[in-house]
């Protein structure tokens, strides 16, 4: 990607043509999905990642992920995690990591007493290794990101790029969203997550990853565009974005985007001169401003459901009895189950079939925390603290990382309402351990990782 006006647009004018034709003919999803880890492997090798290349092919694997299922082209289900393993581990072959990661081999360690439980506790009708990769690959997909990012020095045009790799795929599944639903009054009928307007897929991981494009093109207009062409497209893009997100009715990625935004303005107000917080203060009112009409603008298309939704309520407007759509019984399930095992937990996998036989519900967890404690007991809570605690002490001596907080931030919101069925809180966390310089650097060489 290089670092031109011309070259950026006509990419962003390919990924809406590619929405296009993956709707027009559903088999080039398949292509798409092939040509990414084709590409990806020749970018690493040629440049032999000196400038961190590698997380620009993960960054935009996050995000096509939903797309890709979206559109059946994915070869594999959980294909996008075993590419951002795989290109990062690529990645640091040629540009090494710090030794000071270790931290997160030691998190990695914590898990191995579930694995082993696991294994061994699992019924004989259950395909064992894929009840436990189905629970343990998003972990591991987080433990290379974070060996990988850990201290590694980015600059602000790495980290801007990084950002728009990220940005791309959304510009993709816009497009197809508005193709696949032209008009949002026709298919919006109660309050209930709608698969109709998130492209016949899952609400909550399309409704994810929206929530995540409405930070990347804010952090966009606001960052990184350069010229009033550039403020235009981002702005558009902002406002489609959160539109989309909303109508999904999924509310959990539109929540985490507007607290990684709101995160964000507050980061950059704390740190800014006099002057700069002037504009911060405008810019504060014209996003509220702005979101206000948005979310007018989807009362209208919705005939009032999306209230309803944010509500709690049903189509009628009955409040209903349960706030997170059964999530909650599912979470109080699993803090029994620790309870009952605090020390080994009860194995990796098993926390589907216990859930079976205590209460009858057939359900995978959704949040990420409550599933460690029951599934990993003591050695889950010990996992936990790592993940939690690492990034904010690294916080006190990167100060010039504007966006550590709001990428802690998303995985943090994202593991407890989504648990990690995408790769992207793994990859996105990882992103808060960078060690951000403003110094203009065009390589990050080998010595550069501590």
């Amino acid at each position: 990607m290089k670092n031109n006006k011309p070259t950026y647009l006509l990419i962003l004018v390919i990924h809406v043509l590619l929405a296009f034709a993956i709707y027009t003919i559903p088999f080039i999803s398949k292509i798409y999905g092939l040509l990414i880890p084709f590409f990806g492997t020749i970018l690493i090798i040629n440049t032999k990642n000196r400038n961190n290349e590698a997380l620009l092919v993960a960054a935009y694997v996050i995000s096509s992920e939903v797309l890709l299922r979206m559109t059946e082209g994915n070869i594999a289900h959980e294909i996008a995690k075993y590419e951002v393993i795989y290109f990062l581990i690529l990645g640091m072959l040629y540009s090494g990591t710090s030794k000071n990661s270790l931290i997160y081999t030691l998190f990695i360690l914590l898990l191995i007493p579930g694995i082993y439980i696991g294994a061994n506790v699992l019924g004989h009708d259950v395909n064992v290794r894929k009840a436990i990769l189905f629970n343990i690959l998003g972990e591991v997909t987080l433990f290379v990101s974070a060996i990988y990012c850990y201290q590694r020095r980015v600059n602000m045009l790495q980290l801007e790029y990084i950002i728009k790799a990220l940005a791309l795929p959304l510009v993709s599944i816009l497009t197809y969203l508005f193709l696949y639903t032209p008009s949002i009054k026709d298919v919006v009928t109660g309050t209930q997550s709608n698969f109709e307007t998130s492209g016949g897929f899952g609400p909550n991981q399309v409704s994810t990853i929206l929530g995540l494009g409405m930070f990347c093109f804010f952090s966009l207009l606001v960052l990184f565009s350069k010229t009033r062409k550039l403020q235009l497209i981002h702005a558009a893009l902002l406002i489609v974005v959160s539109f989309r997100a909303i109508v999904t009715f999924s509310r959990g990625g539109v929540f985490t985007g507007l607290a990684m935004i709101a995160v964000f303005i507050f980061v950059m107000y704390w740190f800014a001169n006099a002057k700069t917080k002037s504009f911060i203060l405008v810019l504060l009112f014209s996003s509220v401003l702005a979101g206000g009409l948005v979310w007018t603008y989807s009362v209208t298309q919705t005939g009032g459901m999306i209230e309803n939704r944010y509500a709690n309520k049903d189509g009628r407007g009955r409040v209903k009895e349960d706030k997170l759509g059964g999530r909650e019984q599912i979470a109080e399930t699993e803090l029994k189950m620790f309870m009952e095992n605090p020390i080994w937990g009860i194995g990796v996998g098993k926390n589907k079939e216990y859930r079976e036989e205590m209460t009858g519900i057939v359900a995978a967890s959704h949040n990420e925390i409550t599933r460690l404690l029951a599934e990993h007991g003591a050695f889950g809570i010990g996992a936990l603290i790592i993940l939690l605690f690492t990034p904010l002490v690294l916080y006190f001596n990167n100060r010039e990382h504007l966006f550590l907080l709001s990428f802690f931030l998303f995985w943090l919101l994202t593991i407890n309402h989504a648990a990690m069925r995408l790769a992207a809180p793994a990859f996105i966390y990882a992103l808060s351990l960078l060690k951000v310089q403003f110094v203009d650097e065009t390589t990050v060489p080998r010595e550069s990782v501590k």
